[in-house]
């Protein structure tokens, strides 16, 4: 691939990944810790970043799968190498310039001065006093390869092979060694390429309910084939599973967050990425109920995951505790929790035109430290929501004991 050719290729999959997050180039900067400028640089191809990590960081970034990142990688390998002056072949020499003398000098000529020093006296030794010996060069070490710094750039070397000289500087030994790599990290070897560094643990826990239903008996599952009976709420999600039935038109997840110790850790703001769409299902649709009663949400978010870049919406709650029962205003970003002070996020995501598998991201920060938590469900899987308009909806008789068709669904007790 030539080497202009190269350059733009990388820079047109950093470009995409941009667009992607939908982020501005100083957001998406102060995430990676670099200036915009440079992050714009690297999308017009003007820069090709010294090291993958900090493109690597922008692919999680942006929620790019194992696959695309490989491809990002191979791409920055032939910018990179594009991007470089290529090394001198090994053994070859300086070709002298044409007319250059090649004899000899003529017995008792002194040597011609090197270009650009001008011919002087050697400064004589003095009287009884003998030139110093040139110390001869040290031997190499016969134990294990040489480990140049971790970011050195070794001249002459190939590009694959530069890029593979790399580790800790110097040998250290003893508890010298101990020390050096628990404070600074594992040596890198010859032959491996380096990490992303890690990201820093978050300080704080969560865990997940992702088989909810509205008010906690009205939801709506499609299905391939008729199913039993519908099951209690408390049993929905092994139901679910049995069935290999998925959310129709909603799903609702709660999410309750708590801080690791007494520090104060701020939310900061919650991300829905969307990792794959595909047509609604073609399914039957199958109410458990036709909803009931209130109940309290503090924190309610609602997410449109038929946007191209679906948003965590704060809304109104409602709390049913009391005699009449009494509204809870939206409350955006930030929240604060700790180990005393939990939250609870519950988000109500709606697909019409989409059958979509989407992840949550939380963004917290705490003591001088920011980071990023991805929220799946109970496995760790993305949610998935698909569209159910114009499909066939059925409801439960329980006299009955048998499925019905919509309009005469929910006359059972």
């Amino acid at each position: 691939m030539p080497k202009d050719a190269a350059v733009e290729e990388f820079a047109r999959l950093v470009r995409a990944l941009k667009a992607r997050d939908g982020r501005s180039y100083e957001a998406l900067g102060r995430r990676l810790s670099v200036s915009a400028s440079t992050l714009h640089r690297y999308c017009s191809g003007a820069t090709v970043p010294e090291e993958f990590a900090v493109v690597d960081r922008l692919a999680l970034l942006c929620g790019a799968d194992e696959e695309e990142r490989r491809a990002l990688e191979a791409a920055w390998t032939r910018a990179d190498d594009a991007r470089r002056p290529p090394a001198p072949e090994p053994g070859a020499e300086a070709t002298p310039e044409p007319g250059a003398a090649s004899a000899p000098p003529a017995p008792g000529a002194e040597p011609a001065p090197a270009p650009g020093r001008e011919p002087g006296p050697e400064p004589a030794p003095e009287p009884g006093q003998e030139p110093a010996p040139v110390p001869a060069p040290a031997p190499e070490a016969a134990s294990g390869p040489e480990l140049d710094p971790v970011h050195a750039r070794v001249p002459g070397l190939p590009p694959e092979r530069r890029r593979r000289r790399r580790g800790w500087p110097g040998v250290v030994v003893g508890a010298l060694a101990v020390v050096a790599t628990v404070a600074l990290g594992a040596v890198l070897l010859p032959g491996k390429a380096p990490r992303q560094p890690a990201a820093p643990p978050a300080p704080l826990t969560w865990t997940v309910a992702s088989d909810l239903w509205e008010n906690g008996c009205g939801h709506t599952y499609l299905v391939r084939r008729t199913p039993p009976p519908p099951p209690e709420a408390a049993d929905a999600r092994s139901w679910a599973a049995a069935q290999g039935a998925v959310d129709g038109g909603k799903t609702l997840v709660r999410v309750s967050v708590q801080g690791k110790s007494a520090a104060a850790v701020v939310l900061q703001a919650l991300h829905v990425r969307v990792v794959e769409r595909g047509a609604p299902l073609p399914w039957t649709a199958y109410r458990m109920d036709d909803g009931c009663g209130g109940a309290v949400t503090p924190r309610r978010f609602e997410v449109d995951l038929d946007r191209p870049r679906p948003v965590a919406r704060s809304l109104d709650g409602y709390d049913a505790s009391g005699q009449e029962g009494r509204t809870l205003p939206a409350v955006s970003f930030p929240y604060a929790v700790s180990a005393a002070e939990p939250e609870e996020l519950l988000v109500s995501a709606g697909a019409a035109g989409c059958d979509c598998r989407w992840y949550l991201e939380l963004e917290w920060s705490s003591e001088g430290r920011r980071g990023t938590v991805r929220i799946g469900d109970e496995d760790g899987a993305p949610f998935r929501t698909s569209g159910a308009k114009g499909r066939p909806v059925y409801g439960y008789d329980s006299v009955g004991r048998a499925w019905i068709t919509g309009e005469n669904s929910g006359q059972g007790g």
